[in-house]
């Protein structure tokens, strides 16, 4: 049962409009309207279905990824990229951890200014999943 909801202020319901978040409980949920009708889907269920993207994606791209994580953190020494690296290479063994503690504002904004979207529809369902891709360096000559 999930406490927080990860992605909270990135999902949008198949009309894109926000969808909203509340607690009934200790559990969180995702609220779709749908036309007057708020449908309360537990968030555990699609924040596990995008974890799940993001570790197919990280999965080969840790030395990228851990860089440009050091770097977003102001901490781009190589002790700091190592031990991104090396959380980054066992993150599905993270999730329950990250279900539970939730991911820091300053993290979901970011991941909204880089594009990221989801798309659910009524039943909760993930019908489209817009992930920040990595963008060209421009060093083709």
């Amino acid at each position: 049962m999930a406490k927080k909801a990860l992605f909270s202020g990135l999902i949008m319901d198949e009309n894109d409009n926000p969808v909203d978040v509340g607690q009934i409980g200790q559990e969180t949920y995702y609220i779709v309207n749908d036309a007057g009708f708020l449908r309360h889907i537990p968030s555990e269920e699609i924040d596990r279905q995008i974890l799940k993207t993001f570790t197919d994606q990280i999965s080969g791209n840790e030395d990228y990824l851990s860089k440009q994580a050091a770097s977003m953190l102001g901490q781009d020494d190589i002790f700091t990229i190592a031990i991104l690296k090396n959380q980054m290479k066992n993150i599905d063994q993270q999730i329950d951890s990250i279900l539970e503690t939730g991911i820091p504002e300053e993290v979901r904004a970011y991941l909204g200014m880089m594009g990221m979207k989801i798309t659910i529809n009524y039943h909760g369902e993930i019908i489209n999943l817009t992930l920040p891709s990595k963008v060209d360096d421009g060093d083709s000559d």
